[in-house]
């Protein structure tokens, strides 16, 4: 299929079938299992994973794309689900389910954060993303690329690169560098918070001026002897922090709030 890739949709093409054999072996896909595939596109992870799944699930918002896996020759083992996976119930398929795709660059970040929601009927995640989103979910403390986004997705996933994808490997060529990611759901990880909306806010205030310190950031929410009781020195910058610690501060903000109510 002649197909021109669609920038609104962020569509960069898979090609490389050294690195389309490697994420599907990655993903170590079973034919009993429940698996859904993100951004088919033109089919590179669609065709091989036909060949090891007994059913395949597939998101996809383009129309024509949509037209051209209809007309796939496997077309017994698709359900395609047509539409934007910023809005579709992961919940409406049954069972647990191992997610793999090629996403779209310029909606990775919020999807990630909605399949937050759905941890609990996930088995894993393969994910195609750019290399720098990669670097910086997985990023431990004390580094450049720790921030809000990673402690948030630590909270839900444990995750590690496993593929790096230079720009040549996509038709057309991105302009930056890609990596694949695996995602495996572990809430408990870093603790368990006692409200996740206030986790939340508390790491948007914390990570809101990087070269701050805690102190300077979370000033008039939580005192230095209120950090100092879970472990943190509030002349430390936020990239300083364990997850592990800021879980024990949403929680001791979080009583202290039930407390006053």
């Amino acid at each position: 299929m002649q197909h021109i890739a669609r920038k609104r949709f962020g569509q960069n093409f898979l090609q490389d079938k050294g690195i389309i054999t490697a994420i599907i072996n990655a993903a170590n896909i079973k034919e009993t299992d429940t698996v859904i595939e993100i951004g088919p596109g033109l089919g590179a992870l669609t065709m091989p994973l036909l060949q090891r799944v007994n059913h395949l699930h597939v998101i996809e918002i383009d129309k024509d794309i949509i037209e051209y896996l209809r007309k796939l020759p496997n077309q017994n083992q698709i359900d395609i689900h047509d539409g934007d996976v910023l809005r579709f119930d992961f919940n409406s398929i049954a069972g647990k389910k191992k997610i793999i795709g090629n996403l779209p660059y310029n909606i990775s970040t919020p999807l990630l954060f909605k399949l937050s929601d759905y941890v609990d009927n996930i088995i894993d995640m393969h994910f195609m993303l750019q290399k720098e989103v990669v670097e910086r979910i997985c990023a431990l403390p004390n580094s450049k690329d720790y921030g809000r986004l990673s402690v948030i997705l630590q909270y839900f996933f444990d995750m590690e690169k496993i593929i790096d994808v230079p720009p040549a490997a996509f038709e057309p060529a991105p302009k930056v560098d890609s990596a694949v990611v695996r995602m495996i759901p572990d809430v408990g990880r870093i603790g368990i918070v006692d409200d996740i909306n206030e986790f939340s806010r508390l790491l948007t205030k914390a990570f809101a001026m990087r070269r701050k310190t805690l102190r300077n950031n979370l000033k008039g929410i939580v005192s230095d002897e209120e950090m100092a009781q879970v472990g943190i020195d509030a002349n430390l910058r936020p990239e300083d922090i364990n997850p592990q610690n800021y879980v024990l501060l949403s929680n001791l903000l979080h009583e202290k709030t039930q407390n006053k109510g």
